[in-house]
């Protein structure tokens, strides 16, 4: 019978679609990844990938192998929790994600002092602007910052955050003060903008008098890391779509101002996700309860630093 470890490295080949990512995620070398690989698919007696230079793809083997590894890997997890659960010292790893903002101003700093109350909990935390797949790439939870999706997964709501429209004043002198969505339009304002496979932050969303309107905003700079347009609008490159909580210290500084204060952007939701399953799961439970009281609080600091006028 193969290991457990073999089983979970073909799972995670098979989530991530690449095998050194697999081994960096399980915190192998790739040598080591692609051993185990080998092994399972000698003692199964077939090729569970196809691999080439520059992709490594499941076959028809490997496709109907997949969900029985999986729920190999549950069981056990749920064999470990229910232990875990009289014991009261639960542990393992936790493989989380987040939008890079949220990540790195709200997750990171909470992510420690989690690990320092529960030492034997482990989160591997992953930051990307971009919608990850929470079930297909096997992740125990997910933060998310915007609408929701569609889907049978559990859902936290952490609060509702303010969002602004802000430039440099560099930029505001340079190219005028837009006061409306329509003015940029009109004047043909530079937006930085947020662009991803599936993005569809380049159409801002803004509160107009007659209601909620759609604006599609054009502009020569885009990224996928919302960091890299803060960076942009401190640069007078134009105007950024933002979280307040993400620049609120540059608001309250006054290196970035805001405009079209006319027509502002609704709030979004901060939420985490989570696979229906994992709200039975000790460590899953405490690492979202630790977090939400965190976060909020968090939200509630940022919020003082620089509150907008309504």
């Amino acid at each position: 019978m193969a290991s457990i470890n073999t089983i979970r490295m073909f799972v995670r080949v098979y989530e991530l679609g690449n095998m050194s990512a697999a081994a960096r995620d399980l915190q192998v070398s790739a040598a080591v990844a692609s051993s185990r690989i080998a092994d399972l698919e000698r003692h199964l007696g077939i090729r569970l990938f196809t691999r080439t230079t520059r992709s490594i793809q499941p076959t028809e083997q490997g496709r109907i192998y997949y969900p029985k590894a999986v729920k190999v890997l549950e069981a056990l997890e749920e064999a470990e929790a229910a232990v875990q659960e009289i014991t009261h010292h639960p542990r393992g790893s936790l493989y989380v994600s987040a939008p890079l903002g949220v990540g790195r101003r709200l997750i990171a700093p909470n992510v420690v002092l989690f690990q320092d109350r529960y030492p034997d909990i482990h989160v591997r935390l992953r930051l990307s602007d971009r919608r990850v797949d929470l079930a297909g790439e096997g992740l125990d939870a997910g933060f998310l910052l915007g609408d929701l999706p569609d889907s049978g997964l559990k859902v936290r709501a952490l609060g509702d955050c303010t969002r602004v429209l802000c430039a440099a004043p560099t930029y505001v002198a340079r190219r005028g003060m837009p006061c409306c969505g329509a003015d940029l339009i009109d004047q043909g304002h530079d937006c930085l903008l947020l662009r991803f496979p599936g993005s569809r932050e380049f159409r801002w969303t803004l509160q107009t008098p007659e209601g909620p309107q759609s604006f599609n905003v054009k502009g020569p700079y885009a990224c996928d890391d919302g960091d890299v347009l803060t960076a942009w609008a401190l640069d007078g490159r134009g105007v950024v779509l933002k979280p307040v909580f993400d620049v609120a210290e540059h608001l309250a500084s006054g290196a970035l101002i805001p405009v079209c204060e006319q027509t502002p952007p609704p709030d979004a939701r901060l939420a985490c996700l989570f696979p229906h399953k994992k709200n039975q799961d000790p460590k899953s439970r405490l690492f979202i309860e630790f977090m939400a009281e965190r976060i909020k609080a968090a939200l509630r600091r940022r919020a003082q630093i620089y509150q907008l006028p309504r």
